[in-house]
């Protein structure tokens, strides 16, 4: 399988390196956002508005239960991964990212308030596992040399995350995980086709498509000339 590399002046271009500092940014943001509501809300018991399954109360929780942690160690865990997997979606796959956080976000949820055990369900997790396998699969099925240099390093720096999508720890979600990864592995074979970088040309490439349009041009458009004309009366 060839495998493409990205064009040098697309990828090292000014407009590029804007668009990774506003990833960055946009990623701390969303963490700094995650560290806000515990800040304020400190003593309130927010963890316990989390998703409860199968339960009318517990549906809200769709909705903000990534945004809430059950204390700061989970909250800690959470951030890094989130600030590094969030910039390199944003900047590898921009227009993708706008269709698969939301998806990951609620996704997650659903399935969770639909299957998981009883309890109270919390935490960004969801997000880390569905943007880990989002990020891992793209790099697999797509000859993007970018794309799969992000793929290996974000399985050298996360791949361990695989054991939390199997039930070992009882106080951990492995239900969001696991339904996080797997609508991750959907997203990424649907919107293969985005965010594909222009491809690098090199100078033979350019000769030869120089050479098959003056041959174009040499030939005659009919053998013989031009059909002859036949008028009807």
């Amino acid at each position: 399988m060839e495998i493409h590399l990205p064009d040098p002046d697309y990828t090292g271009s000014a407009r590029a390196r804007a668009n990774f500092r506003l990833a960055a940014l946009t990623s701390l943001g969303f963490v700094a956002v995650l560290w806000l509501i515990p800040l304020l809300g400190w003593g309130l018991g927010l963890e316990n508005f989390g998703i409860r399954p199968r339960q009318l109360i517990g549906l809200p929780g769709i909705l903000i239960a990534p945004l809430l942690h059950a204390d700061f160690s989970h909250l800690i865990a959470n951030s890094l991964p989130l600030v590094v997997l969030g910039t390199a979606m944003f900047h590898v796959y921009p227009s993708a990212a706008f269709r698969v956080l939301p998806t990951i976000y609620l996704g997650p949820g659903i399935a969770v308030w639909l299957l998981a055990r009883d309890g109270v369900h919390v935490g960004a997790s969801g997000l880390v596992y569905g943007l880990v396998s989002y990020i891992f699969v793209a790099g697999l099925i797509r000859r993007d040399r970018r794309a799969i240099a992000t793929s290996m390093l974000v399985a050298f720096m996360y791949g361990s995350v695989a054991w939390g999508m199997l039930p070992i720890n009882p106080r951990v979600s492995w239900e969001t995980h696991l339904a996080a990864a797997v609508i991750g592995v959907i997203m990424a074979i649907l919107m293969r086709h985005r965010d594909i970088p222009p491809r690098a040309r090199y100078s033979w490439e350019n000769e030869v498509e120089e050479i098959e349009v003056e041959e174009s041009a040499a030939e005659p458009a009919h053998e013989g000339g031009d059909p002859p004309r036949i008028v009807l009366h």
